[in-house]
């Protein structure tokens, strides 16, 4: 017979397999741990809180009682749907309603972070994006929303060109793990403009509105996009980069390689190319309490799994050293990253560096993930360090 005590034991065995399993994540913050980690990154400015009102989010925070991503996500969009209202009365004034919309996709965005793992998180992305598309149509430069037919979808980005500049060059800027082609827009795209390049921000596979996961092959939607600039009278064609930025830097790698012959400079900016995705190093990351919360599900969420154990064996396939790909010739690139950085690990930079074509590097000796650190905030690292190389590799060509 099967009995209760037989049931107990067995439901003990699959808690101690699951705590087995979870014992390589960080241990997930308490509320009050999580609430104090997010006002401390409001108060500093710092990603992924950068360009936040602290008492708005004082405001926010005070309604979650729990870690709860249903609740988290709801309480967001209160504030989001007040910023929407607030852009409607400003109607007439597009300064104040572009602000205000702004604003509700920044709420509606927090909301939604870092991936979309509950219905009312869905429900924030999809607020989000509604906002910042009315934010978009208010922008000048304009900035159009792209869309290419992709095997039977669209891809979708946001493309701004400088005003007065003939056929510009372009930068394909590809977002991150969970700094979508919004947050492109958003945090870089004055620099580039005030550079006099172009930019199209796109979403790296796996998150945002992209239309594949990660997988070998996913950078056939960026030759795709690569296809459609080179189509139009509009650009120079012939000068086309491409910037990523943390796990998106594994696609301006990808790219760097597979496209050399069409793209003139690749920047990786933090990005995986080996070592990241070892079991070994992917167990010492996810151990780490740097990233704020739910770091498993948005790794794994690009991959699209679930379980540690499949996210373990999928990721070894994605390495540029296995597939041979880092020995072959590649356009010109600039490496970029934090010595100790903890997420993407120094190593790969330096196998980038030391095999293949020539490569330029700029570490931060100091520096975390991305090579932020004291006095390196990210758009310090993008206005002295990766726009101005943009800007030199353009130079040259002319």
């Amino acid at each position: 017979m099967f009995s209760a005590q037989h049931a107990k034991h067995i439901l003990l065995i699959a808690l101690l397999a699951s705590f087995g399993a979870c014992a390589q994540i960080a241990p997930v913050r308490t509320w009050p741990e999580l609430r104090d980690a997010v006002m401390d990154r409001v108060q500093r400015n710092a990603y992924p809180l950068t360009g936040y009102d602290q008492a708005d989010v004082k405001e926010i925070m005070g309604r979650i009682q729990s870690l709860d991503r249903d609740d988290w996500a709801n309480s967001w969009m209160i504030q989001g749907e007040k910023f929407m209202s607030l852009a409607k009365t400003h109607d007439k004034q597009p300064v104040q309603a572009s602000e205000a919309y702004l604003n509700a996709w920044r709420y509606f965005s927090f909301g939604a972070w870092p991936t979309q793992n509950s219905v009312q998180k869905k429900k924030a992305f999809e607020r989000s994006t509604q906002a910042f598309r009315s934010y978009v149509a208010l922008q000048r430069p304009g900035i159009e929303v792209l869309r290419i037919p992709f095997e039977g979808r669209e891809i979708v980005g946001y493309l701004q060109l400088p005003q007065g500049v003939k056929n510009p060059p372009v930068v394909l800027s590809i977002g991150g793990l969970d700094s979508y082609k919004e947050f492109v827009v958003e945090q870089y795209g004055t620099h580039y403009i005030n550079a006099k390049l172009g930019y199209l921000a796109l979403d790296m596979p796996g998150t945002g509105e992209a239309v594949l996961k990660v997988d070998v092959g996913a950078e056939r939607i960026f030759s795709k996009v690569i296809d459609h600039l080179k189509s139009r009278p509009d650009l120079a064609s012939s000068n086309l980069f491409v910037m990523g930025v943390s796990w998106g830097g594994h696609w301006s790698a990808r790219l760097g390689f597979l496209e050399k012959d069409r793209l003139k400079g690749a920047v990786v900016w933090g990005g995986p190319v080996d070592r990241y995705f070892d079991r070994e190093w992917q167990a010492k990351a996810l151990a780490t309490k740097e990233y704020l919360f739910d770091l498993f599900p948005a790794r794994a969420g690009v991959y699209g799994v679930s379980e540690l154990e499949d996210f373990y064996q999928y990721g070894p396939k994605m390495s540029l050293v296995k597939s041979g790909l880092i020995s072959k010739p590649s356009t010109a690139m600039l490496l970029v990253n934090g010595e100790k950085d903890s997420q993407v690990p120094i190593e790969d930079l330096y196998a980038l560096l030391k095999l293949g074509t020539p490569k330029e590097a700029w570490v931060n000796p100091q520096g975390g993930h991305i090579g932020r650190g004291a006095g390196w905030p990210d758009i310090e690292i993008l206005k002295s360090v990766i726009v101005p190389w943009l800007v030199r590799q353009n130079n040259v060509l002319h």
